[in-house]
């Protein structure tokens, strides 16, 4: 086959013929002499054609090398051979040589156009093809067109946008990271250049871009793309899938699996900018206690701090926290503390160790000087300084500081914000130079169409080079440190929350989707976020529940709440000067309602956490579009009002005020009830169903062939995780179902590299529950049993139920809806085997 895929490639090879440089006006490049075969695949020879572009400078001379990386993974690449450009310190391994067989063709013909194509070879599809002839590279302006096969596009990030599949009607994307709250189509806190296509033919594809400048990408009707930025280079990864699910296990095996997130940060998680005191916090943790609200995560936002300064805790109004920490803990509560990336170098209170290190070893981003530090005005009192967190040495002092303040505050987490960076002048002091890196000949489509507005000039220096090329990476680069700071701080698995994300963030952090609004037009933009990030890599993501800016009400919150629940990441969070949201702030009513959301939550964690192994293992998404998994229907590739945990269970929330119903798509397979276990009739497949939503009741559907782990709920994972489990066995049309259950410590560092966990797969057929074992190396399990086993979709009463060969006489109830329960008590470590007769 590799020698086949060459022979292909050299046929085409032979019919490419060398243009001279045309007269016509054009722009663009064409190749000289032929195609030279490399070690890993292509190397092509460009030059340029006509006159330059109009932002000058372009280069006359470039190459482009095409990388046959995987059989499913392509890189190609153009760049200047004579000069070294900026490119992004993303190690994606690379194989020494090509690829033995691929799923993909390559055509590369040099006419009038000079086209290039790459062909998906089961089908034909042409996935990328782009004229070169059309191409521009100049110094600080890129840009290059494709067209697309389908107009099922998804991804590019990080904007709030209407929908989750996108508008191809001439729509801009800017990309840029930048401190502002989430308005539409504007660029937000990271940057993500990658897409998902689900082609005409059902299979799915994806592209990465990888460059970190300034960038936008516009989305046209043909359908096609063009990609345009204002530094680096032209680096292209695509993944052939041909699954959605396949693109992003393909991706993230590039960039980065997910972290495996701590157990206990699955579980309901408390936040708000202004707890004025400790005792406040106090408060607001009895309250959830009174009500019997779970909850697993309290957080501590800048109130903490003494004058805003990092490594400090004000010890006039936040007396005692210390004390008050490790009491929590003690209840089975984690504390998580809020850092921000920029450091005062005006102390009048004496000294202040971060800084006095800092400037010590020369850590700051300087100005264009390289020398001197760029100053900027922040949160703290006086100007600020930024660490360059690309310079390792920068990465040590900060692991170092956080881990030594951990020995003050017994943390169990960080949460990383305004690392955009942010900054309260546009530019540092004194201002930022004329120069054509402050002020470059194109600026992509982003926010008031300034690259240092709310941030630092580009011309400032950092350990890579310029702001200029960097500073979309800040936020990349700060995660990697506190990760590590975490887990030395702490001695386990670390949790990191980071608001400024780039490619590969999945690795360290966690996400949420911003300084959102208490709004039901965000409640429901939150859905797209969350399936967006999912496809980026980063699984574990929300917003913020019940909104962050304005006040909420009683019903929009209590409808956020139940959608939150299912949330990746589910925490609560509003700003300084609003109201209080918290659950237990609105009344026995509201907590009833949160504590039965909350409570499902809670009960369906040991699938959740499946999910999340899974895409720590395997690349996978937690929550995925309907589209997803049914890309062979056109109306769920629109959907963005629903969406999955898994291939298993379907949220359905209600998303605008007053209503007491939603209408919910039902693609062609069996689905359940969650409540009742009533199977949804086949003929309200493929079709919109009014389904019933009062106000204490958020819609969900299981899917039939798929089993769902669960566990009696608790108010804290650390007391749920001892309770018995159960199974919910939903059935096909053919009777059958199987599923999984991961099971370690939730804390401890590498327990799946270790090996140090329990997996177990489940399968029903013929009337035949049975387990088996893959890995039992975690003890933890011994002690743990099911209780109990829940099948849906069953045909007729049972006339008799073994288990493991015994007949179960009194524990089983049959509903005529087909929902059979059975009581057990079964080791969870041994073979679980039903039979139903």
């Amino acid at each position: 086959m590799k020698g086949k895929k060459m022979l292909h490639f050299l046929a085409l090879a032979v019919l490419v013929h060398v243009c001279t440089a045309s007269s016509d006006g054009r722009y663009g490049y064409s190749l000289t002499g032929q195609p030279e075969k490399t070690a890993k695949g292509w190397r092509l020879s460009l030059s340029r054609h006509g006159p330059a572009s109009r932002y000058g400078n372009d280069l006359f001379y470039i190459e482009m090398h095409v990388e046959y990386q995987t059989e499913d993974r392509l890189r190609f690449k153009i760049f200047d051979p004579n000069n070294i450009r900026f490119e992004v310190p993303l190690k994606i391994e690379s194989p020494s040589v090509t690829a033995a067989d691929t799923n993909y063709d390559i055509e590369f013909v040099n006419d009038e156009s000079t086209r290039f194509k790459i062909i998906r070879k089961a089908t034909g599809t042409v996935l990328w093809e782009t004229s070169l002839a059309n191409l521009v590279f100049s110094d600080q302006y890129l840009q290059i067109a494709t067209n697309v096969p389908s107009t099922s596009v998804y991804g590019f990030g990080e904007h709030q946008h209407p929908s989750f599949k996108h508008n191809m009607n001439d729509v801009t994307y800017g990309m840029y990271s930048r401190d502002q709250s989430p308005k539409m189509y504007a660029n937000l806190y990271g940057v993500h250049p990658f897409y998902m296509c689900i082609e005409s033919d059902s299979n799915a594809h994806g592209v990465l871009f990888l460059n970190s400048n300034a960038q936008d990408v516009t989305l046209s009707p043909e359908p096609s793309l063009t990609f345009r930025t204002i530094g680096g280079i032209l680096d292209f990864y695509v993944f052939l899938g041909p699954t959605p699910e396949n693109v992003i296990q393909q991706y993230t095996e590039a960039i980065g699996r997910p972290h495996l997130p701590p157990y206990w940060s699955l579980g309901y998680q408390l936040s708000r900018w202004g707890y004025p005191s400790i005792d406040v916090v106090k408060q607001t943790v009895k309250r959830m206690e009174q009500y019997g609200i779970p909850h697993d995560v309290q957080y501590a936002d800048i109130d903490y701090m003494d004058n805003n300064l990092d490594f400090t805790y004000d010890k006039d109004n936040y007396a005692g926290l210390p004390e008050y920490i490790q009491e929590l803990k003690k209840d089975g509560l984690h504390y998580i503390i809020i850092l921000d990336p920029f450091l005062s170098k005006d102390q009048s209170r004496g000294s202040y160790q971060p800084y006095e290190l800092g400037q010590q070893l020369g850590l700051w981003v300087n100005n264009s000087d390289g020398v001197t530090a760029a100053v900027g005005k922040a949160l703290p009192p006086g100007e600020s300084v930024y660490p360059d967190y690309l310079n390792p040495q920068t990465a040590d002092w900060w692991t170092y500081m956080c881990a030594e303040f951990h020995n003050v505050l017994p943390y169990d987490g960080i949460w990383i914000d305004m690392n955009e960076p942010s900054n309260f002048l546009n530019g540092q002091y004194p201002a930022c130079a004329h120069n054509n890196l402050n002020y470059p000949p194109y600026i992509p489509r982003i926010s008031d169409s300034s690259l240092f507005h709310s941030t630092l000039c580009p011309d400032s220096s950092t350990y890579l080079g310029r702001h200029y090329d960097t500073h979309s990476l800040f936020g990349w680069a700060e995660a990697p440190p506190t990760f590590r700071a975490v887990q030395q701080a702490t001695g386990k698995r670390p949790f990191v929350l980071s608001r400024s994300t780039f490619v590969g963030n999945g690795k360290y952090a966690a996400h949420w989707l911003g300084d959102n609004h208490a709004l039901w037009e965000d409640m429901h933009l939150s859905i797209i976020g969350i399936l967006e990030f999912n496809l980026f890599g980063i699984p574990q993501v929300g917003a913020d529940i019940c909104g962050f800016h304005f006040d909420t009400d009683f019903e929009l919150c209590l409808r956020w709440t139940q959608l939150g629940a299912f949330y990746p990441l589910a925490r609560n969070h509003n700003a300084l000067g609003q109201k209080e949201q918290d659950p237990g702030a609105f009344g026995i009513e509201f907590a009833t309602i949160a504590r039965t959301a909350l409570q499902i939550r809670y009960s369906l964690l040991p699938y959740l956490y499946t999910l999340f192994f899974e895409a720590h293992a395997f690349g996978n998404t937690v929550a995925r579009g309907l589209m997803h998994e049914f890309t062979d229907d056109p109306e769920t590739h629109g959907i963005d009002t629903a969406f999955l945990w898994g291939s298993a269970l379907m949220i359905a929330p209600v998303l605008q005020e007053g209503a007491r119903s939603v209408d919910v798509y039902f693609p062609d397979a069996t689905w359940f009830d969650y409540y009742t276990g009533d199977k949804v009739p086949a003929s309200s497949h493929n079709k919109y169903i009014s389904v019933h939503a009062p106000l204490e009741k958020i819609p969900l559907f299981i899917r039939g062939g798929y089993i769902l782990p669960t566990q009696t709920p608790a108010t804290r994972t650390a007391k749920s995780r001892l309770n018995p489990f159960g199974l919910i066995v939903a059935l096909n049309e053919q009777g059958e179902a199987s599923g999984s259950l991961f099971w370690d410590d939730g804390e401890s560092v590498d327990t799946v590299t270790s090996g140090n966990y329990f997996l177990a797969k489940y399968t029903y057929r013929e009337g035949h529950l049975k387990t088996r074992i893959v890995n039992n190396n975690y003890r933890g399990v011994d002690s743990l049993v099911y209780d109990t086993v829940q099948i849906l979709g069953v045909t007729s009463r049972p006339k008799a139920v073994l288990l493991n060969g015994k007949a179960i006489r009194n524990d089983i109830h049959y509903q005529e809806n087909g929902k059979l329960t059975i009581h057990i008590s079964a080791p969870l470590a041994e073979d679980l085997d039903i039979t139903i007769q």
